[in-house]
């Protein structure tokens, strides 16, 4: 049965000031990730500023606990050695990836589950933090990362962004779209057909174009209805899908 003494050093005075150099390393790493992830977002990408802040902070707080070995447990405890408990923790970030990646999915040019992805590894993390007995860092690693889940998304609402739509075309039989008309078309709209991701493919006698269109500015381009509407009217177009490409 622990004592109080020892369920009290958890809160010492050393471990404290420790969990707080670990809260420093925390709030550093969330804002550089947040940066990091601004410049995906802006330019349309799936991965935005809460993935890449969930990631860049649970990575720091894994990094910097290893260099408070001696603070773990309470600062106390002969019977488990920091090898061996790095060990562990190395097992469980390899378990956990595996975990990510089954609710990442991609369907098309549409990505989703990313930020799911990031909040499982980064609820991993505060599992370890919890377990080596760092509380108030795990305590603040959970609250950052729920306001990240929560908030983030908000600040890209009011951010300057490039909204991506993932397109896809069919065209009647007989019919030869011209990629420069399309590029056209796009830029009347507000759009531009981003570098490398046009794919063309015939089904059933049909030409289909597939793309995605990178909005200009918020000012400038047309909603995704606008553009809906319009496609209906479109010479040659007999089919068409229109969906966001990030999630």
């Amino acid at each position: 049965m622990p004592s109080l003494q020892t369920l009290s050093s958890f809160w010492s005075a050393p471990v404290v000031a420790t969990n707080m150099l670990v809260l420093l390393n925390l709030l550093g790493a969330l804002l550089l990730g947040l940066l990091v992830g601004y410049e995906r977002s802006y330019h349309g990408r799936a991965a935005g500023m809460r993935t890449y802040g969930l990631v860049c902070m649970a990575s720091a707080a894994l990094t910097v606990i290893g260099g408070y070995s001696p603070d773990w447990f309470g600062g106390h405890n002969p019977l488990v050695t920091g090898g061996d408990t790095t060990r562990v923790i190395q097992g469980i970030v390899t378990g956990i990836g595996f975990l990510c990646a089954g609710v990442i999915m991609r369907e098309g040019f549409n990505i989703s589950g990313l930020t799911t992805a990031a909040s499982l590894w980064a609820s991993s993390v505060i599992g370890i933090l919890v377990g080596v007995g760092f509380y108030a860092a795990a305590m603040a690693l959970a609250l950052l990362s729920a306001i990240c889940m929560m908030w983030i998304s908000r600040l890209e609402e009011w951010l300057p962004s490039r909204q991506a739509v993932a397109i896809t075309l069919r065209f009647r039989t007989g019919f030869e779209p011209v990629e420069s008309v399309l590029r056209n078309m796009a830029s009347a709209r507000g759009y531009e057909i981003a570098g490398g991701s046009i794919a063309i493919a015939l089904k059933d006698g049909h030409l289909e174009w597939r793309f995605v269109a990178v909005a200009q500015s918020r000012q400038k381009m047309v909603t995704i209805s606008e553009l809906a509407q319009e496609m209906s009217r479109f010479d040659g177009v007999i089919g068409f899908n229109l969906s966001y490409a990030r999630n």
